[in-house]
């Protein structure tokens, strides 16, 4: 049982508490699960606000890139076209790129992601190279820039060798 006490707004004189039944432990039980089912049910959807949906397979069907490599040298600059599922196009490592972005590509993450802002780089050079990806994969569009001027930037190159050239350590 609860007991509330009530009094009017200009009287000096206390009522008595009243007493409100609950309605025994079934109720609190029953409010109490479907107050845990509300709060984990939110929980998924919140987290995944931002998150893309998986890739389907008929998301796959337009797997189209087209990758421009500038200032790699030893003749790796060039503009490459790479088709997957089913592979195809211009690029040197047709085969060896598409496991690249199938081994980078994870529901809810971006395989193109930029650096995030805030990053702790460590301050090494990986040389002039620049590379900009454009075309659609998993069923998104993709238009994106590469670079080597730091730590993280260099990680982010070397993490789509060889769609993008390997310029070594």
């Amino acid at each position: 049982m609860v007991q509330v006490s009530s009094s009017s707004p200009g009287r000096s004189r206390q009522r008595s508490p009243r007493r409100f039944p609950l309605g025994g432990s079934a109720s609190v039980v029953t409010v109490t699960a479907a107050l845990a089912f509300a709060v984990l049910s939110a929980v998924p959807a919140a987290a995944s606000a931002g998150a893309p949906p998986p890739v389907r397979d008929e998301d796959r069907a337009g797997d189209h890139l087209t990758v421009t490599v500038r200032h790699a040298g030893d003749g790796r600059d060039g503009t490459y076209e790479l088709y997957c599922h089913p592979g195809g196009g211009s690029h040197p490592h047709v085969r060896g790129a598409c496991r690249a972005l199938e081994r980078n590509t994870r529901w809810g993450r971006d395989t193109f992601a930029p650096v995030p802002d805030g990053s702790t780089c460590t301050l090494q050079y990986g040389g002039p190279a620049t590379a900009r990806v454009t075309g659609t994969w998993a069923g998104r569009p993709v238009d994106t820039a590469y670079d080597r001027r730091d730590g993280c930037a260099i990680e982010r190159w070397n993490r789509l060798v060889p769609v993008l050239p390997d310029l070594g350590p």
